[in-house]
């Protein structure tokens, strides 16, 4: 009998993302007739030393953000290497894709040429196999419901106002099951729409790539504020119940030449900076603190973790981009408390399990996130659930791409019933 997980076909497709931009969709069938369909993000904001997402340059199509030569990779080179091939053995698959791009960031092939066929060979199987992802992925032991980091008021590069802050989030964690925190984020957001309106005018409720308000602000203490009137306003407890996470961006606001950081429109050194963190983490109860510094500033992390002593979770995303490497230096170096788990920014998905279980097993919490360009794709949720969470980061409870996210792990919630587990009832936080 034919081995039913055996590749028949390989194909690609460039679609668009939710901010409009191409991307790259890969679709594997199997012999069994398992078909995996999975779609490649793209940031805005991103590390320097991210996996590359290769883009056409051809300014006559999609002003030079087209795709095809990534989806004519997928097609004539990675396509051919593993037709044939079991869509169990991910590691061996996404070993030959590494090899075949031969760079050192995916840049030949593309990171998004990568990644999308990583993603769909993993899907192929579990759907071979009519199993969940997250299950093929993580076994009977894959059942913890993932705490979602919901930014619910842009700022940085995903808004055109004049926060130097990118996201500031709420996060639902004194609640017994994820359907109920998804259902308070919702509820806040929608009393946050009421307050922004009543303050600012109906022009402040305009949304950013991530489906948080982008309302016309400057200050980061102003916009901490207003989500903590929305969310006592909505009945919940700041200490207990719902806490604020902010994601800083800091790269996007240094300044390179003067060595410092300009925010509420002042211009300040790292201590400065470390100090304001502080200050603002001490004043506010927050849970945590993503990319506080610059990409390379790996002593100025230390630093805050230091002085902040636990209270508040010192998140990498650009300083180590998911990258094993990177991590490691920011463990000897006692960095991070926390770190951002982004599948396209090491383009392959083993790579991505490596790189969790390497920070779990140093007690480093991970945020399985999305990017700001996003699609229908709903990969994310699978991966958060299939390595027990505990955090998911996937945007505000708005926009089909990121409630795409939040209506799967509500599937997957349901489909596990009695055995379901919000994270927040076993991780300390």
């Amino acid at each position: 009998m034919n081995n039913p997980f055996i590749i028949r076909n390989v194909d690609a497709l460039q679609v668009l993302d939710s901010r409009g931009d191409p991307t790259v969709e890969v679709v594997i069938e199997t012999v069994g007739g398992g078909i995996g369909r999975a779609i490649a993000p793209a940031g805005a904001s991103k590390g320097r030393y991210e996996a590359v997402e290769l883009r056409d340059g051809d300014l006559s199509r999609f002003k030079g953000r087209s795709v095809l030569k990534a989806v004519s990779n997928v097609i004539n080179y990675i396509g051919p290497a593993i037709h044939g091939m079991d869509v169990r053995r991910q590691r061996e698959i996404d070993k030959i894709m590494i090899q075949l791009d031969s760079t050192l960031n995916k840049s030949r092939l593309g990171a998004n040429a990568i990644l999308a066929t990583s993603l769909a060979v993993a899907k192929a199987a579990a759907d071979t196999a009519k199993m969940p992802l997250f299950q093929y992925l993580g076994g009977i032991n894959a059942r913890t419901l993932p705490i979602p980091m919901l930014n619910i008021i842009n700022g940085g590069a995903h808004a055109g106002n004049e926060l130097a802050v990118q996201e500031f989030m709420i996060v639902p964690i004194g609640f017994d099951t994820f359907s109920d925190a998804i259902r308070v984020a919702v509820e806040i957001y929608k009393e946050l729409k009421s307050v922004l309106k009543s303050r600012y005018g109906a022009s402040a409720v305009n949304v950013g790539d991530e489906g948080g308000y982008a309302p016309p602000m400057k200050y980061v203490r102003e916009a901490i504020e207003t989500l903590r009137i929305a969310i006592k306003s909505s009945g919940y407890d700041l200490e207990k119940q719902v806490r604020i996470s902010l994601d800083a961006a800091a790269t996007q606001f240094y300044d390179e030449d003067k060595k410092a950081y300009k925010i509420d429109g002042n211009m300040l050194t790292e201590d400065k900076l470390i100090e304001y963190w502080r200050d603002l983490a001490a004043e506010y109860n927050l849970l945590s603190i993503e990319d506080p510094f610059y990409e390379e500033s790996f002593e100025a992390y230390a630093q805050l973790k230091k002085e902040l002593k636990g209270s508040v979770i010192v998140i990498g995303d650009d300083l180590i981009v998911t990258n094993v490497t990177r991590l490691l230096t920011a463990l000897k170096q006692g960095s991070v408390s926390g770190v951002i788990v982004k599948p396209n920014q090491v383009g392959t998905l083993s790579e991505t399990l490596d790189f969790i279980g390497v920070a779990k097993a140093n007690g480093i919490y991970t945020i399985i996130s999305h990017r700001s360009g996003e699609s229908e794709d709903n990969t994310i949720a699978h991966i958060a659930v299939a390595v027990n969470g505990p955090f998911i980061k996937t945007g505000a409870p708005a926009r089909g791409e990121r409630t795409a996210k939040y209506n799967e792990l509500l599937r997957i919630e349901r489909y596990l019933g009695g055995e379901a587990i919000y994270a927040s009832k076993i991780v300390s936080i």
